[in-house]
């Protein structure tokens, strides 16, 4: 027996346009979408009505894994508490992001992520769970163990996507040393002489291992149906290294000349949340709104706060000129979805999957008033 759900005097966001009406679930899926004033529902009191969101880089897993310096926290916990946040914020589909390879700038030993996605796989299993998890996994590729740790992953069905990162001084997001130097110096206390012997074993790292492990991780990925995403692009140089190893997604390009060829060449630019809702990058690069004001973002990110990704597409539409609400929030929707395969949601449309959010708003800060997976109330 079927069942089903109306809702009802909603402002209902579709991928083009905005209309007051009702939506009809059945079975978890859409099933109608029409502008009657007279259907009988539950009454959405005039709020908007926008897919469930899709997130594709979360870093903020970790921050509950280990909440402090020498603190490691229970992996079924951290991740009920991450998990609660993230479908609070309206997000339905999260790709949680586990960090492989590690030096003396961070990262996990090996076995540590692999043990954690082993939890997230039974916690879904247990219906533990509000949103859908899949793996992304965040490669340094100059850390000498990142091929040994990433083999703990090949074959594993929830690892849908890959990023190749390289955070040494000198290139992508560190182009200059002033947020190096933050980062790595005044964080951690560093004499100038202790940060110099640092910086200079980064650099060392990132000559000897970051080409070929690039090079044998996009193999392997291609090899496993794994989408790969570049990351901190800033030149043209790497915008053409990222087309050769078969790059869908351009993540956290740092400069317009990189966003302007990965969009050109047909990658998937995406930028971070949390600089449109701050209106600058935490790490001095370019603004997300500077890149939305040229037609060059695609896709947003809430990475390190996750209710950005709902706050920052009511920030763009009011504040983009040309840029309306559709749009914004396709952004956070179909877009990402679109960008690793995910076409049976992000969208308000006949027979897409009912993953919804109540969105009341009426100017600054919006409020997640419900949250619906397959048609399921998860918060």
């Amino acid at each position: 027996m079927s069942h089903e759900q109306v809702f009802t005097n909603a402002r209902i966001v579709l991928p083009e346009s905005v209309i007051s009406g009702a939506v009809v679930i059945r079975d978890g899926l859409i099933a109608d979408i029409s502008e009657s004033p007279t259907r009988t529902g539950e009454d959405l009191d005039g709020d908007y009505l926008i897919p469930g969101l899709v997130e594709l880089h979360t870093d903020h897993l970790e921050t509950h894994y280990a909440p402090r310096p020498g603190v490691k926290w229970d992996l079924t916990a951290a991740l009920q508490a991450h998990d609660a946040q993230i479908a609070t914020s309206g997000i339905t589909t999260v790709f949680d992001c586990l960090r492989l390879g590690s030096d003396e700038a961070g990262g996990f030993a090996r076995g540590e992520m692999r043990e954690l996605a082993n939890v997230i796989e039974q916690a879904q299993n247990e219906g533990r769970l509000r949103a859908q998890h899949f793996l992304h996994l965040r490669c340094e590729v100059p850390c000498p163990d990142v091929l040994e740790q990433f083999s703990d992953f090949e074959g594993d069905p929830n690892v849908r996507l890959a990023s190749l990162m390289d955070h040494a001084p000198g290139q992508r997001q560190f182009q200059t040393l002033e947020q190096y130097i933050f980062f790595y110096k005044t964080k951690r206390g560093l004499d100038e002489e202790a940060f110099r012997a640092f910086t200079q074993r980064r650099m060392e790292a990132s000559a000897r291992y970051s080409a070929r492990h690039r090079d044998a991780l996009a193999e392997r990925c291609a090899a496993n149906g794994i989408f790969v995403a570049s990351h901190d692009d800033a030149t043209l140089a790497h915008v053409e290294e990222a087309i050769c190893h078969g790059v869908r997604l351009a993540e956290f390009p740092t400069s317009i000349e990189a966003a302007e060829a990965s969009h050109a060449a047909g990658l998937s630019v995406l930028m971070g949340a949390p600089n449109v809702v701050r209106g600058k990058s935490h790490s001095g690069n370019i603004a997300a709104r500077d890149l939305a004001e040229r037609g060059l973002l695609d896709v947003l990110s809430s990475d390190y706060v996750p209710f950005s990704l709902l706050h920052a597409p009511f920030i763009l539409a009011d504040t983009v000129e040309g840029l309306d609400l559709p749009h914004a929030i396709s952004m956070v929707t179909r877009a990402p979805a679109d960008a690793v395969g995910l076409t049976d949601r992000g969208r308000i449309a006949e027979g897409a999957r009912a993953d919804l959010v109540r969105v009341h708003r009426v100017s600054g800060v919006p409020v997640s008033r419900a949250v619906w997976r397959a048609g399921n109330r998860i918060a």
